[in-house]
Protein backbone atom coordinates (compact mmCIF):
# COMPACT_ATOMS: atom_id res chain seq x y z
CA UNK A 1 0.00 0.00 0.00
CA UNK A 2 1.43 3.36 -1.05
CA UNK A 3 1.73 6.05 1.61
CA UNK A 4 1.60 9.79 1.06
CA UNK A 5 5.25 9.96 2.08
CA UNK A 6 6.04 7.60 -0.81
CA UNK A 7 4.02 9.78 -3.16
CA UNK A 8 5.89 13.02 -2.38
CA UNK A 9 9.32 11.76 -1.31
CA UNK A 10 11.18 13.03 -4.39
CA UNK A 11 9.33 16.35 -4.71
CA UNK A 12 10.62 19.76 -3.83
CA UNK A 13 8.80 21.20 -0.84
CA UNK A 14 7.34 24.65 -1.46
CA UNK A 15 5.90 26.89 1.25
CA UNK A 16 5.56 30.56 2.11
CA UNK A 17 5.82 32.58 5.31
CA UNK A 18 2.57 34.01 6.66
CA UNK A 19 4.00 37.56 6.65
CA UNK A 20 4.62 37.64 2.89
CA UNK A 21 2.21 39.44 0.60
CA UNK A 22 -0.43 37.71 -1.47
CA UNK A 23 1.28 39.17 -4.54
CA UNK A 24 4.51 37.39 -3.54
CA UNK A 25 2.58 34.15 -3.04
CA UNK A 26 0.77 34.44 -6.38
CA UNK A 27 4.02 35.09 -8.23
CA UNK A 28 5.68 32.16 -6.44
CA UNK A 29 2.79 29.83 -7.36
CA UNK A 30 2.92 31.01 -10.97
CA UNK A 31 6.71 30.62 -11.16
CA UNK A 32 6.55 27.04 -9.85
CA UNK A 33 3.27 26.10 -11.57
CA UNK A 34 1.53 25.12 -8.33
CA UNK A 35 -2.02 25.80 -7.17
CA UNK A 36 -1.57 26.00 -3.41
CA UNK A 37 1.07 26.69 -0.79
CA UNK A 38 1.42 25.59 2.80
CA UNK A 39 1.81 28.70 4.96
CA UNK A 40 4.40 28.69 7.73
CA UNK A 41 4.67 30.78 10.87
CA UNK A 42 7.94 30.33 12.78
CA UNK A 43 8.61 27.16 10.80
CA UNK A 44 5.29 25.54 11.74
CA UNK A 45 2.28 24.90 9.50
CA UNK A 46 -0.17 27.75 10.11
CA UNK A 47 -2.37 27.60 7.03
CA UNK A 48 -2.73 26.97 3.35
CA UNK A 49 -3.22 29.45 0.51
CA UNK A 50 -4.74 28.35 -2.78
CA UNK A 51 -5.41 30.07 -6.08
CA UNK A 52 -9.08 29.97 -5.13
CA UNK A 53 -8.31 31.83 -1.88
CA UNK A 54 -6.51 34.52 -3.86
CA UNK A 55 -9.46 34.91 -6.23
CA UNK A 56 -12.25 34.78 -3.64
CA UNK A 57 -10.64 36.53 -0.66
CA UNK A 58 -8.48 39.09 -2.45
CA UNK A 59 -9.31 39.82 -6.08
CA UNK A 60 -13.11 39.43 -5.95
CA UNK A 61 -13.44 41.67 -2.89
CA UNK A 62 -11.07 44.37 -4.14
CA UNK A 63 -8.16 43.86 -1.75
CA UNK A 64 -4.69 44.88 -2.89
CA UNK A 65 -2.49 41.79 -3.32
CA UNK A 66 0.72 43.73 -2.75
CA UNK A 67 -0.35 44.98 0.68
CA UNK A 68 -2.45 42.07 1.88
CA UNK A 69 -0.54 39.57 4.02
CA UNK A 70 -0.96 35.88 3.31
CA UNK A 71 -1.98 35.41 6.97
CA UNK A 72 -5.04 37.63 6.38
CA UNK A 73 -6.55 35.44 3.66
CA UNK A 74 -5.14 31.93 4.14
CA UNK A 75 -7.19 29.03 5.42
CA UNK A 76 -5.86 28.83 8.96
CA UNK A 77 -5.15 25.57 10.79
CA UNK A 78 -5.79 23.33 7.79
CA UNK A 79 -6.51 19.65 8.14
CA UNK A 80 -3.24 17.84 7.61
CA UNK A 81 -2.47 14.18 7.02
CA UNK A 82 0.38 12.01 8.21
CA UNK A 83 3.15 11.05 5.83
CA UNK A 84 2.32 7.46 6.84
CA UNK A 85 -1.32 7.76 5.71
CA UNK A 86 -2.42 5.68 2.74
CA UNK A 87 -3.34 7.22 -0.59
CA UNK A 88 -6.80 5.64 -0.26
CA UNK A 89 -7.43 7.26 3.13
CA UNK A 90 -6.29 10.63 1.78
CA UNK A 91 -8.72 10.34 -1.13
CA UNK A 92 -11.51 9.55 1.33
CA UNK A 93 -10.68 12.66 3.42
CA UNK A 94 -10.52 14.88 0.33
CA UNK A 95 -13.84 13.57 -0.97
CA UNK A 96 -15.57 13.68 2.42
CA UNK A 97 -14.54 17.26 3.26
CA UNK A 98 -14.21 18.75 -0.24
CA UNK A 99 -10.48 19.45 -0.01
CA UNK A 100 -8.37 19.82 -3.14
CA UNK A 101 -5.06 20.09 -1.28
CA UNK A 102 -3.82 18.59 1.98
CA UNK A 103 -0.56 19.33 3.77
CA UNK A 104 1.45 16.25 4.68
CA UNK A 105 3.14 16.27 8.07
CA UNK A 106 5.37 14.01 10.09
CA UNK A 107 4.79 15.11 13.67
CA UNK A 108 5.18 18.91 13.52
CA UNK A 109 7.32 18.85 10.39
CA UNK A 110 5.83 19.77 7.02
CA UNK A 111 6.74 17.04 4.51
CA UNK A 112 4.77 18.13 1.49
CA UNK A 113 1.45 18.99 -0.05
CA UNK A 114 -0.73 16.57 -1.94
CA UNK A 115 -3.38 17.60 -4.44
CA UNK A 116 -6.47 15.77 -5.60
CA UNK A 117 -4.82 15.59 -9.02
CA UNK A 118 -1.77 13.85 -7.49
CA UNK A 119 -4.02 11.24 -5.87
CA UNK A 120 -6.10 10.67 -8.99
CA UNK A 121 -3.01 10.35 -11.20
CA UNK A 122 -1.57 7.79 -8.78
CA UNK A 123 -4.85 5.85 -8.75
CA UNK A 124 -5.05 5.91 -12.57
CA UNK A 125 -1.48 4.59 -12.85
CA UNK A 126 -2.33 1.82 -10.38
CA UNK A 127 -5.42 0.79 -12.37
CA UNK A 128 -3.34 0.79 -15.56
CA UNK A 129 -0.65 -1.34 -13.88
CA UNK A 130 -3.25 -3.85 -12.69
CA UNK A 131 -4.85 -4.00 -16.14
CA UNK A 132 -1.48 -4.74 -17.77
CA UNK A 133 -0.79 -7.43 -15.17
CA UNK A 134 -4.18 -9.05 -15.78
CA UNK A 135 -3.66 -8.95 -19.55
CA UNK A 136 -0.33 -10.79 -19.40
Amino acid sequence: MTTLGDLVKDRKLYSIESTRSVLDAARFMMEHNIGALPVLRNGQLAGILSERDVMNRVVAVGRTPGTTAVSEVMTANPRAVSAHESVEECLFIMREFGFRHLPIVDGNNLKGLVSLRDILMHQAAEIERQARKAAS
